[in-house]
């Protein structure tokens, strides 16, 4: 079980902290202590620079006994997903391609992160450059879901999703492009947000899917969740799709009920496919909506049945355009015999990428090839507009639009590793809030008699995250679903794909796991 600090949600180790209650060295160790003894039958770190992590927390514990400003999360550790740059550590997008890639500079949201005082934990594992929708298309071995081992965390923020849920961290930061996001919360039991495309800057982003990526948060709760949106959401400049609006002070107003609240409910969210355990958890949280002076209403998202095509088709067009920097030259894992140039750049990029994500560049560079382009990709961005437009139409009638976040619990590794079209309908009501570029929220809303968590989704108009914090709040005060935690006995070891394994480069990477990328 973890202990009395590693139990608590970060909002809740912030007023412990601020009362000095505990002290962030303290609270540190703790987290250090569950990676010590968890992550090496989770697989959720890639690495945890335990050295840095010490120094920054006694930093910030000097800082709060001198009576210094503080920031927003001063003490409380995050887990960085590694996808997400930060200046002096290895960022490999779960990719042999960039193994040995070593940032040189922070991330926007890392900025941010360091700004409010968080203590830099560690990276997290993930689907191979956010390609995924299991955790298990990493080089460096699968993640695991802490409720039980044998079965998928759900991905690609696989590492922060299971970080979080079997307490090895309060916070974590994860990418969605499709899901990635909300999907492993849900299959995980904990709180996971994408928030509007352009509220977090992607600014130091490695890019699967430009116009689809989005930074978000996952914690054990809501109220996390709203304080580390708070930390990291706003305006940069060097982020082109960047929003130049203010940020609400979600906390301000997150205890707040909606009154008259509107519920939308699509019909397609709930057809042939959902799992009847799954639809059951979901009903009766709309019920409990209900009765706690929410209306629901049926709604038809029409052009549903088409987001999973327009999604593989606009996805991973872009992804074969941002992943052809990956060359050998430019950037990137440099195969040791060749001939001719051509052959360098096929052997290092034959070696470098995992089998999804040849899948899929070979899938977008076939949408954007000549006599091409206009059936498929021209094609699948008409659609997206429509897609769009079912969402503007519905939103008319109703504040948020509530369904599953999967069609089924989490299912067993390798299961569906020779299925990757029965993988990919996994994110078929996760989806089209990317496409749309809308946010979307995912909270604990029940258990399967197998005892795997259940999540609820929830999606709102742009920019609407206070209204869908505010309205998650609702249900969560009235249950304790998100209270629930996995009993890390029941879980069983895994053995990394290579048990080779090869020191890191990263400076001050002397602590917990440094070795995990093997």
């Amino acid at each position: 079980m973890a202990s009395s600090t590693t139990a608590l949600a970060a909002s809740d180790l912030i007023a412990k902290l601020g009362t000095r209650e505990v002290s962030s060295v303290e609270v540190t160790r703790d987290f250090l202590s569950a990676i010590a003894r968890l992550d090496s039958r989770i697989g959720a770190f890639l690495s945890v620079d335990a050295e840095h992590a010490l120094r920054q927390a006694e930093e910030i514990d000097r800082r709060r006994v001198t009576n210094q400003p503080l920031g927003l999360l001063a003490g409380v550790p995050v887990a960085i997903k590694d996808v997400i740059c930060a200046s002096g550590q290895r960022t490999t997008c779960g990719s042999r391609m960039l193994r040995d890639f070593v940032a040189p500079y922070d991330a926007h949201v890392i900025e941010k992160l360091k700004s409010a005082d968080a203590i830099l934990i560690g990276r997290t594992n993930m689907d191979e450059f956010a390609m995924g929708s299991s955790g298990e298309n990493s080089a460096f071995g699968p993640t695991r879901n802490p409720w039980d081992t044998e079965r998928i965390p759900g991905g690609s923020s696989s590492g922060s999703a299971a970080a979080v849920a079997a307490r090895m961290v309060p916070l974590a930061l994860g990418s969605d492009t499709g899901g990635s996001i909300r999907q492993p919360a849900g299959l995980c039991g904990i709180v996971g947000m994408k928030p509007t495309y352009g509220r977090v800057s992607r600014y130091g982003l490695v890019a699967y899917a430009s116009s689809l990526d989005q930074i978000g948060p996952l914690a054990t709760d809501v109220t996390s969740v709203a304080l580390l949106l708070e930390a990291v959401a706003g305006h940069d400049p060097r982020d082109s799709t960047s929003v130049n609006r203010s940020v609400p002070s979600y906390l301000t107003s997150i205890e707040q009920p909606l009154s008259g609240l509107r519920i939308g409910v699509p019909v397609e969210h709930f057809a042939e496919g959902l799992d009847a355990e799954v639809e059951r958890s979901v009903r009766q949280a709309l019920d409990l909506y209900k009765s706690l002076g929410a209306t629901l209403k049926e709604i038809h998202l029409s052009h549903t049945k088409y987001a999973i095509a327009t999604y593989y088709l606009i996805a991973t067009s872009e992804a074969s355009s941002n992943l052809s920097r990956y060359d050998g030259v430019h950037f990137g894992h440099r195969a040791a015999e060749f001939g001719s140039l051509v052959e360098m750049y096929e052997a290092s990029r034959a070696e470098g990428f995992g089998d999804e994500v040849k899948r899929r560049i070979m899938l977008g560079i076939f949408a954007l090839s000549a006599g091409y382009a206009d059936q498929y990709y021209t094609k699948a961005l008409k659609v997206r507009r429509l897609i769009r437009r079912d969402f503007d139409e519905a939103f008319v009638d109703v504040d948020i639009i509530a369904g599953p976040v999967t069609p089924t619990a989490a299912y067993r590794i390798a299961e569906k590793t020779n299925n990757p079209l029965s993988m990919y309908l996994g994110d078929i009501y996760t989806i089209s809030a990317n496409l749309a570029g809308l946010p979307g929220i995912s909270i604990p809303c029940g258990f399967t008699s197998a005892g795997l968590p259940i999540g609820l989704q929830l999606q709102g108009p742009p920019f609407e995250e206070e209204q869908l914090l505010r309205a998650a709040r609702m249900y969560e005060r009235e249950t304790d679903w998100h209270r629930r935690q996995p009993n890390s006995s029941n879980t069983s070891p895994w053995t990394p794909r290579n048990p080779k394994r090869k020191p890191s480069p990263q400076k001050n990477q002397k602590g917990l796991q440094d070795e995990r990328i093997s």
